[in-house]
């Protein structure tokens, strides 16, 4: 795809810290990330960290530090859960010490002045107090930060949760009058009208970037890189070879594209035919394990999503010996999802999440999914989810950090809009549930999965991932990602077409979409695939590349169709 595609593209350079007032902050978020592997279960830390975040501007971030805080003020409140005493245990080194600065806020115990009770170190509630006020802190934390995440119903049932608690506090009831002068503003209703809670947003979206501390995303450009794809690409596409490709910028927003006598590139990672390639022929056939089935008991094989085979006598299809309702395609099926995932969730109760979504939710559910795979891949195989083969070359069509960044200045241009798609559930709820459903210990864990890799990961998946709709309901219901189809760039006048069927396969096209010239690849040239319908309109493939790629498609045939349409020649 031109300029930030979802090929395995980029250079894995980190972006700078920016101003004086971002090199501290970026210091200090080191710093509690340090000193929360040594401590995990303490939600001071968390809080402090959280803080530091929404200072940074990562309010998605923020929210995710305030929320596994609150869990675990519940953890200290609760004697029967499962972390109980490593929660309280943290909490006693605050035991003889002043408030937390984290928890010096003017407005925590409006409306509970018996919150303040025992308040001084010595004082007999004081771990009570703590624990209290730090929940009420993570109730505003947590509310704030999802409003200006765009996720409006769960920043409202947060602020609700808190005012149960807390029920003349003052910024809980501003933070719940922001999300309704906001939903106003989103549905399109008059100062007077009233909203309804099943009316609320509840997906926003977030920055799309390499952190400055994600030491994951390698040098694409490498020798080193290239000659490791290529070596695993010659099994799939013997007749292709990744290089480094020049392809046109997405546009942040419609504009005159025919204007530009000079179309903005960058240097993205390309598949390239090395030998020429006949109509008609094979490109690439790739095999995949980073797949995904929202539907709950479909006879889809569990490793590669293929239709199963017909069950009866003298079948291929076989179940895990472990838990049997866990079925594939064949014994190879079977002994790879062994080797690469499968027992980190063999009955461990994880069948029904994101299972039969409202058709409303069935794209969002599928990346849910998606994730949940590739956490089971990293909890297997002992890796980092972000060091897997399966994504660590991939894209996520990230944009320099100091474009995401909100400028705080008296005179601050508009803010910048961010590109990945987000939601309380998706990117920090049902992560965490997953987790713990598949027995990891969500805080010690941290270093491998932070809300931060989950965005990543999704920000990898976007563009990338490969959907198969039911022909039942037209839903789609079946999703993969196939890092090596990925290398092929998106263009709207694709040389190739594609087919996923349990192994994805690339072939040259018949004849090409535009004046219908003959297909083929000659040798030399790029391979470009199409990650949409390139039957749909013009304004309907820049808007679903804006949506999965975060920019305007600026690909030759998008250009011309854009101008001809702005000279009034195209209907």
């Amino acid at each position: 795809m031109e300029g930030s595609s979802p090929s395995m593209s980029g250079s894995a350079s980190v972006p700078d810290e920016g101003d004086s007032r971002r090199g501290p902050l970026l210091q200090r978020r080191q710093e509690l990330s340090d000193e929360l592997a040594r401590d995990p279960y303490d939600f001071i830390l968390f809080l402090e960290r959280a803080v530091v975040y929404s200072d940074l501007g990562y309010p998605d971030l923020a929210a995710g530090d305030a929320y596994r805080a609150l869990l675990l003020t519940d953890e200290v409140s609760d004697e029967s859960f499962e972390y109980h005493e490593q929660a309280r245990e943290a909490l006693e080194k605050y035991s003889s010490t002043d408030l937390p600065s984290v928890l010096q806020h003017g407005t925590l115990a409006d409306g509970a002045p018996d919150m303040v009770d025992g308040m001084g170190p010595d004082g007999p509630g004081h771990s009570q107090t703590l624990t209290s006020l730090a929940a009420v802190r993570c109730f505003q934390v947590l509310s704030l930060s999802l409003v200006l995440c765009g996720s409006l119903k769960s920043a409202f049932e947060f602020c609700e949760r808190g005012l149960k608690m807390v029920p003349n506090n003052r910024d809980l009831q501003e933070i719940k009058g922001y999300v309704e002068k906001l939903a106003r503003r989103r549905l399109h209703k008059r100062p007077d009208e009233t909203v309804h809670y099943n009316e609320l947003p509840n997906r926003g979206a977030v920055r799309r970037e390499v952190y400055p501390w994600n030491t994951y995303e390698p040098d694409r450009f490498s020798h080193e890189s290239l000659s490791f794809l290529n070596k695993k690409l010659a099994t799939m596409a013997p007749k292709c070879e990744v290089r480094v490709s020049s392809l046109p910028v997405l546009l942040e927003g419609e504009s005159d594209t025919d204007g530009y006598e000079i179309i903005p590139t960058c240097s993205q990672l390309g598949l390239f035919a090395k030998e020429n390639i006949a109509p008609g022929e094979t490109v690439l056939e790739e095999y995949s394990l980073l797949t995904a089935n929202n539907r709950h008991k479909e006879s889809t094989c569990d490793a590669c999503g293929s239709e199963l085979p017909p069950l009866k006598l003298g079948t291929q299809a076989q179940s895990c010996p472990e838990c049997y309702d866990t079925v594939f395609c064949d014994e190879v099926c079977l002994s790879k999802a062994q080797e690469q995932y499968h027992p980190a969730v063999c009955d461990k109760d994880v069948d029904s999440i994101a299972k039969d979504p409202e058709a409303s939710v069935a794209d969002e559910s599928l990346y849910i999914l998606l994730l949940a795979r590739l956490l089971a891949m990293s909890s297997h195989q002992d890796v980092h989810p972000l060091d897997l083969t399966e994504v660590k070359y991939i894209w996520g069509d990230f944009v320099p950090t100091s474009i995401n960044d909100l400028d705080l200045s008296i005179n601050a241009e508009p803010p910048p809009e961010w590109t990945l798609p987000f939601s309380f559930k998706s990117n920090i709820e049902m992560p965490l549930h997953i987790l713990e459903k598949m027995d990891i210990d969500i805080y010690a864990s941290l270093d491998r999965y932070d809300t931060w890799v989950f965005n990543t990961a999704y920000a990898k998946f976007r563009g990338t991932a490969s959907a198969r709709k039911t022909k039942r309901d037209g839903r789609p219901d079946v999703a993969a990602v196939h890092p090596f189809w990925c290398l092929a760039n998106h263009d709207c006048n694709p040389n190739v077409t594609w087919e996923w069927g349990g192994r994805m396969v690339l072939w040259a096209r018949e004849t090409r979409v535009v004046g219908n010239q003959p297909g083929g690849i000659k040798a030399g040239e790029e391979i470009f695939n199409h990650y949409c319908d390139v039957n749909l309109p013009v304004q309907d493939r820049r808007e679903w590349a804006k949506g999965s790629l975060g920019g305007w498609c600026m690909c030759q045939r998008c250009r011309d169709e854009a101008a001809h349409l702005e000279g009034g020649e195209m209907k």
